[in-house]
C-alpha cells in the first residue's frame, strides 16, 4: 500500500477550512471542522505511515528532540496557502501528530468583535495586558490582531517571543522582530531579559508558563514597556490568583503590589460553535482601574467580579453576560452558552427567565 502524502492531507485541511489535522496509528487521518472531528476516507494509518508523514515535515533538530523527550513542536509553512503549528509526540511507542492550521490572513479587532476598550489599552506607554482562555480558544489570533493594530497605527518596536511563531508580521509603521523558542533563543525568560536591551516598546510573550517568565514579564511591564502575555485561565480573577500562586508564599505580598501597578487589563476568551456554521468568540474584559488595583493589592480578588458587573462604562464585561447576549441574539445555542459559562447555574436561570418573558409576551399578544 502506498504511503499517504502529507501535501494531499494539508490541501484537504486548507480547502475545507479545518482547524486541525490528527494523525495517529490505527485510524485514518482525522480533521476538526467547526469543532467536530471527522475521519478522512483514506486507509487506516500504520506505524510506518505516521513515521513517514512525520519525517516529511519535521526539522532535524525536532526529530532529535522527539527521540530524547518523546515530543516536539514547530511551525511550518504550506507554500503560501497556510501555516501550521505542529505537535509531534509518541503514544504507545508510535509516532502521532496534531497539526493546527494558522490562517495566513491576520484578523482585525473588527473581525474578532473584541471589546472596544482593548484598542485603547494597547496604546498605553507601559503595563501588562493578558489574553487568557483554554487551549484552542483563539488567544494567538487575538494577540496577532493586537500587534496588527499597533503596526498599522503607530511606530513601535515590537518584539515577539513565540513557541513556535504562528503569524508572520511585516513591518508597516512598526518594526517587528519575532523570536522563536528553540530556534532563535532557548527560553521565554531569557528572551524577555535580552529584549530589555533591544530598545523595545512592546514585548509579546507567547506563553507565561513558569515563575521565571512571569517574574521577568512583570519587571518589563513595570520598567516602561507594554507586555502582552497569555495564560490558560477562564476568568479575570482566576488569572490574577494563578499568577500570584506561582510565587512562594513569602513573595506573594510583594507580587500583589507589583501586579496591581503593572496590570492594565485581562481579556478572557472562549470559542463556541456559531448557529449556522463557523465559530464565534465570547469575551470577559477586566480593565484595571485604581479601585481594582486596590482589590489586587489587598488580596480581595473575590470582589473583582462585582466591580466588572458595574464597570460597563469603563469597558468591562463578564463572560457570562457576553454568553447570554450571544444566545439572546441567536448567535449561539443555549446548551453551548451554559457549557462555557463560569457560573452555569446563573446562566441557566437567566435564559429560563428570558424564555418565560418571551412566552408571556407572546401569550399577551394572542
Amino acid at each position: 500500500m502506498a504511503f499517504i502524502q502529507i501535501d494531499k492531507l494539508l490541501q484537504v485541511v486548507v480547502n475545507k477550512g479545518a482547524s486541525d489535522l490528527h494523525i495517529t496509528v490505527g485510524q485514518p487521518p482525522v480533521i476538526r471542522l467547526h469543532g467536530t472531528l471527522t475521519r478522512l476516507e483514506t486507509k487506516v494509518l500504520e506505524p510506518d505511515d505516521t513515521v513517514a508523514l512525520m519525517k516529511s515535515i519535521t526539522p532535524e533538530r525536532c526529530q532529535q528532540e522527539l527521540q530524547e523527550v518523546g515530543g516536539t513542536d514547530f511551525g511550518f509553512a504550506f507554500g503560501d496557502q497556510a501555516r501550521f503549528r505542529v505537535s509531534v509526540f509518541k503514544q504507545r511507542g508510535c509516532v502521532a501528530m496534531v497539526l493546527r492550521q494558522i490562517p495566513v490572513k491576520l484578523m482585525s479587532f473588527k473581525d474578532l468583535n473584541t471589546p472596544p476598550v482593548i484598542a485603547d489599552l494597547i496604546l498605553r506607554p507601559r503595563g501588562m495586558i493578558l489574553v487568557t482562555g483554554p487551549t484552542g480558544s483563539g488567544k494567538t489570533t487575538t494577540l496577532a490582531a493586537m500587534v496588527k493594530h499597533l503596526n498599522e497605527t503607530v511606530d513601535r518596536h515590537i518584539i515577539t517571543v513565540e513557541d513556535p511563531i504562528e503569524f508572520y508580521h511585516d513591518h508597516i509603521k512598526s518594526t517587528i522582530n519575532q523570536r522563536e523558542i528553540g530556534v532563535d533563543v532557548p527560553s521565554f525568560a531569557e528572551a524577555i531579559r535580552r529584549a530589555l536591551r533591544q530598545d523595545p516598546d512592546v514585548i509579546l510573550v507567547g506563553e507565561m508558563r513558569d515563575l521565571e517568565t512571569i517574574e521577568t514579564a512583570i519587571t518589563a511591564a513595570e520598567t516602561g514597556h507594554i507586555v502582552f502575555g497569555t495564560l490558560h485561565t477562564s476568568s479575570a480573577p482566576s488569572t490574577i490568583s494563578r499568577i500570584i500562586d506561582v510565587f512562594p508564599t513569602t513573595q506573594q505580598d510583594q507580587i500583589r503590589t507589583q501586579l496591581a501597578s503593572a496590570i492594565l487589563g485581562i481579556l478572557c476568551q472562549t470559542l463556541l460553535p456559531r448557529i449556522g456554521g463557523g465559530r464565534v468568540a465570547a469575551y470577559e474584559m477586566l480593565v484595571v482601574d485604581p479601585a481594582t488595583a486596590n482589590l489586587i493589592r489587598e488580596n480581595k480578588l473575590f470582589r473583582i467580579t462585582s466591580t466588572m458587573q458595574t464597570g460597563a462604562k469603563r469597558g468591562m464585561q463578564l463572560l457570562d453576560d457576553n454568553l447570554f447576549k450571544l444566545w439572546k441574539d441567536g448567535v449561539i445555542a443555549k446548551e453551548d452558552a451554559i457549557l462555557k459559562a463560569n457560573r452555569p447555574e446563573d446562566v441557566v436561570e437567566r435564559i429560563a427567565r428570558a424564555e418565560r418573558g418571551l412566552m408571556d409576551a407572546a401569550q399577551s399578544e394572542d
